[in-house]
């Protein structure tokens, strides 16, 4: 039986691996890179007293800490790789405009994990760029519609609406366009799915993915707390 209906196994499979490879290189570039770079003692000082730490728990801390930084600048490509392996989707990869593409649906996408991974000041930059795609009659994108998609959004609140952010440099948001939309992780997840719940879903088997990935190395503890975090996330409550 399959993991999903809506992706298949091997192209799951190979996107959990690489998304496994990088958190063990970045825990192997923060064990050896640990110490060569400039460590604040101060906040060191007060970390161990304030949190209650021993030295060792620190340092332990610290780099999971440095791995963490830089496994969370992989996490937007993991979405980005597994929404553009599902039917008719394609992933336009690291380096291009936008990073999903529907030419039957007729559809584009720029996805961003989490809602804060571009800075308020610099969301009108990513309307004009999405506008410079859909809007001009010389453009082969002249017609489609251009989603600003935020994996992870601000509030557990599902939403699909026109994306006007405000520009500071003028004082005034930019024009409404209802071809440049901004949506959360899950509804974006239902509209390239179908399926209402897929990111869910996705996170539900992805600890038996990973398990089966690593030939039983990596075992998800607590997933049912684990859920929980989920659920703060996407659930509406």
């Amino acid at each position: 039986m399959s993991y999903l209906n809506w992706i298949t196994d091997a192209d799951l499979t190979a996107v959990v691996l690489d998304l496994l490879k990088q958190a063990e290189a970045a825990k192997k570039k923060a064990d050896k890179a640990f110490g060569k770079n400039v460590i604040d003692p101060f906040s060191a000082l007060f970390e161990t007293g304030g949190f209650e730490l021993s030295h060792d728990e620190w340092v332990k801390s610290e780099k999971t800490r440095q791995a963490q930084k830089t496994l969370q600048n992989h996490i937007g490509e993991f979405h980005q790789t597994v929404l553009g392996s599902t039917k008719g989707w394609q992933n336009m990869k690291t380096g291009n405009v936008f990073d999903l593409l529907n030419t039957n649906e007729k559809v584009l996408a720029e996805v961003k994990n989490k809602y804060n991974t571009v800075s308020g000041g610099k969301l009108s930059t990513v309307y004009d760029d999405l506008e410079n795609l859909v809007s001009p009659k010389s453009s082969k994108y002249k017609g489609y519609t251009a989603y600003y998609v935020v994996i992870i959004p601000k509030k557990p609140e599902r939403y699909n609406i026109p994306f006007t952010p405000s520009d500071k440099e003028v004082g005034k948001k930019r024009r409404l366009n209802e071809n440049i939309r901004e949506i959360d992780g899950a509804s974006f997840y239902e509209l390239v799915t179908g399926e209402k719940n897929a990111l869910e879903n996705m996170f539900d088997i992805l600890p038996q993915v990973i398990f089966d990935c690593s030939a039983g190395k990596y075992k998800i503890q607590d997933k049912e707390k684990l859920k929980q975090f989920f659920e703060l996330a996407y659930l509406d409550k």
